[in-house]
Formats: C-alpha cells, sequence, structure tokens
C-alpha cells in the first residue's frame, strides 16, 4: 500500500525496571534522513536506532525521541586507589617518626581521604537496554507506519481521481481533433472559393494543404502515451515499493506530452483542454512530493 511520508507514532512501557518512551514523527524529503536524541548516558543507542528505522523507512526527515528513566537504584562500584592509601600511610609513619609520637593510624582513619575512594554506578548493559528500547521502538512505529497507510491511501484517491479527470479531457482531444481538420478544410475551401470565384478549385492542392494542417496537429501519439502514462500510475499504487521517486518522473512525462499537445492545438477547445491537464498534473505533482 501507499505511505505518506507524514507520520507520527508514540510508546511507552515499562519493562525490567524501566520506564521508556520512544516517540517518532517524519516529513517530506527526497531521501532518508535521521536524527535522535537520547539521554546522554544512552548514546549508544542513536546508530543502532538509526538502522532499525532505516530497514523499515525508504524516504522522509525523521526525528526519534527517547526517554529512559531507570526506576531501580543501579548497583554501586566503590575503586579503591591503593597507590594513594599507601602514600598516606608512608606519611603517617613519616610524621609519627619524625615527631616520636604514636602511630595509630586507622582504616577509620584513611576512610578520612575521600580521594582514596571513587563511587560511580555500574554501567548499563548496553543489549540488555537495546532490546527494551527496540521492544518500544516497534509499538511507535507501528503506530507511525498506520499514520503514513492512511494518510497514503487519502493521497492515492485524490491523484487517482485526478487522472481521471485526465483521462476525460483526453477523450475529448481526441474526438475534437478530427473534426478541426474536417473544420479547416471547409474553411480552406470555402477561402479558395472565395479567392477564385467562380474558377474551378484545384482539388489537389486543398488536399495537400489539408494533409499538411493534419500532419501538424495530429495528437494521437501524444494522447496514446498519455493514457499509457495514467495506466502506469494505477499499476504503480497496487505496488508494496516506495514509489515516489517513480511517480515523481512518470509526471513529468505525463506534463511533457501535455505541453507537445498543447503546442500543436490550433484549436480554442483543445487549448483549454490542456490548460485542465496541465492544473491537474501540476496538483499531482504537489501530492506525490508526500509520498514515500
Amino acid at each position: 500500500m501507499i505511505k505518506s511520508m507524514t507520520g507520527y507514532g508514540r510508546a511507552e512501557e515499562t519493562i525490567n525496571g524501566y520506564a521508556v518512551t520512544v516517540e517518532i514523527k517524519s516529513v517530506n524529503h527526497r531521501y532518508f534522513e535521521f536524527s535522535s536524541r537520547t539521554p546522554r548516558a544512552y548514546g549508544f543507542l542513536d546508530e543502532k536506532l538509526k538502522s532499525y528505522f532505516q530497514s523499515e523507512i525508504s524516504r522522509g526527515k525523521v526525528d526519534c525521541y527517547v526517554q529512559i528513566e531507570a526506576l531501580e537504584e543501579a548497583d554501586v562500584v566503590v575503586n579503591l586507589n591503593l597507590s594513594l592509601a599507601k602514600g598516606y600511610l608512608d606519611a603517617y609513619k613519616a610524621l609519627a617518626e619524625e615527631f616520636g609520637i604514636d602511630n595509630d593510624v586507622k582504616v577509620s582513619t584513611l576512610s578520612r581521604n575521600n580521594d582514596i575512594f571513587s563511587i560511580h554506578k555500574a554501567q548499563a548493559d548496553e543489549d540488555a537496554v537495546w532490546s527494551i528500547v527496540r521492544t518500544v521502538a516497534e509499538k511507535a512505529l507501528v503506530k507511525f507506519v498506520a499514520m503514513r497507510l492512511q494518510e497514503g491511501e487519502r493521497l492515492r484517491e485524490d491523484i487517482l481521481g485526478r487522472a481521471e479527470i485526465i483521462l476525460d479531457d483526453v477523450a475529448f482531444i481526441e474526438e475534437r481533433s478530427p473534426q478541426t481538420v474536417a473544420e479547416y478544410n471547409e474553411k480552406l475551401l470555402q477561402r479558395m472559393q472565395t479567392v477564385l470565384e467562380d474558377v474551378h478549385v484545384d482539388e489537389q492542392r486543398l488536399l495537400t494543404e489539408a494533409a499538411i494542417f493534419a500532419d501538424k496537429v495530429a495528437v494521437a501519439e501524444e494522447t496514446v502515451r498519455l493514457r499509457s502514462h495514467i495506466a502506469q500510475l494505477r499499476e504503480f499504487f497496487e505496488s508494496s515499493e516506495a514509489i515516489g521517486r517513480k511517480l515523481d518522473f512518470l509526471v513529468q512525462e505525463i506534463n511533457r506530452e501535455a505541453n507537445t499537445i498543447g503546442s500543436k492545438a490550433q484549436d480554442v477547445e483543445i487549448a483549454r483542454r490542456v490548460i485542465n491537464i496541465k492544473s491537474e498534473v501540476e496538483k499531482i505533482r504537489e501530492q506525490i512530493q508526500n509520498i514515500e
């Protein structure tokens, strides 16, 4: 199904002592562009999130926001600087010897020197955290894709409706084009009879002029290609792949055929229909800018 490049999804869940929230939103962009905001301590998630979402999203500017709260106190690790402690002990011993006093240094005495100890929380298990975040990200992605599909369906209906309008105009041009040749023949005959008055009109010359005009204004090839392009447009919408770039190219081709018909048009009604076609093509072009 067709997906829009505009989407939003959010999920939050508490898993194994972590409260995690993942929020995804995107807007249209020619390529896949990803940015994420994660807590400083979990910066390792950025590349993992990018790879995960890129496997599911082909195009669009995607922003991802992740909040992680550890509900349980992390294990605390206390490190002891033994060389520094030995330095303190040696200093106390030297002090006692120098002044002839008792060396009554105990562990409690050393513990007052805070620089001997360093305290920090145990580092989080990256694989475990990523597994939790990915679970929540997957749920946010489901909502995100659902919104893209819903918007994509609206775009599909709008574009196919405009394609039908174009086909109606093409049908009119196909019917009207031969009539313009017949009308030209009639006008040409009248002009020649007026100029030559009662003199016999050269039928061969008349046929030659008419043939030149018919060839000049012939648009059958262009209308056939237009119908082919519209048929291909419909086929694209049945694809499960990303089709935004293909549609962009196809619309350029549709517009090119309309321009060719417009340059050949020698009839006001056909010219009006060409303007209608170009107007609808432009509206389709705007819509497909938001298709993945």
